[in-house]
């Protein structure tokens, strides 16, 4: 067979029910490469074509969907460095995520990466109730480590509440059997396992973060106050 003006070869094979399809095309690029010269090429086509176009356009969206975030916590915080705290959930989501998939056997296909941009609003949603509710003690006068420690003993229940309910909505993901099954269990994974990792870590992680870079900053309302305070302090002419 012939394409391009070379000589070439179309190798077609089915995955064994068990087979991870990213796992046996690397193998299979692995084995081949090892064989031919170096002046050969690869192509792939049908299935693990898509598989490779939509891993990378996952990739690309994921970035988007990180930066978009961190914008509109930016605008909403009138600040650059509450987002880069309440964002710290998402590698802690991410790592309860793979923690997920090593525990199920389960690879980074399309539809696990899908429930990876999922955890992006799912994890960052923990951060922002300990942030904005630290922010709030400040307002009220309280001091910089007391209202961080409150923020976390207050927001305690809630947060474990929500990410409560988030894991149990997704379940029936995670426990899917039956046709189909086999791509929504990888989205239940990440959501189960991401969320409630990310719940345990973030009590901890995100008051200890905001400790630590978060003492200069001052929250929109004190901004707002502020401009308040300045308006009705100018003369009337």
């Amino acid at each position: 067979m012939s394409r391009d003006g070379r000589s070439a070869i179309t190798l077609n094979a089915g995955l064994a029910p068990e087979a991870r399809r990213g796992d046996v095309l690397t193998r299979l690029e692995a084995s081949v490469r090892e064989v031919l010269p170096a002046s050969a090429r690869i192509g792939w086509n049908g299935e693990s074509l898509e598989y490779f176009e939509s891993g990378s356009s996952l990739y690309a969206t994921f970035g988007l969907a990180l930066l978009i975030v961190f914008l509109v916590l930016a605008a909403q915080f009138e600040c650059f460095v509450h987002p880069i705290v309440i964002l710290v959930t998402v590698p802690l989501a991410l790592t309860g995520a793979l923690l997920g998939l090593w525990v199920f056997g389960g690879s980074l296909n399309v539809f696990s990466q899908i429930g990876a941009i999922l955890l992006i609003g799912l994890a960052a949603k923990n951060g922002v109730l300990l942030v904005e509710f630290a922010n709030q003690l400040r307002d009220q006068g309280r001091d910089f480590e007391e209202a961080v420690v409150d923020a976390a003993a207050i927001r305690l229940r809630p947060i474990l509440m929500t990410s409560a309910r988030t894991t149990f909505g997704a379940l029936p993901l995670l426990l899917a059997t039956g046709a189909g099954a086999e791509s929504r269990q990888p989205i239940g994974i990440v959501v189960v396992f991401g969320v409630a990792f990310s719940a345990l870590l973030t009590l901890f992680v995100v008051p200890a973060l905001y400790a630590l870079v978060a003492r200069s900053t001052r929250s929109p309302d004190h901004v707002a106050r502020h401009i308040d305070r300045l308006r009705d302090e100018r003369p009337v002419s």
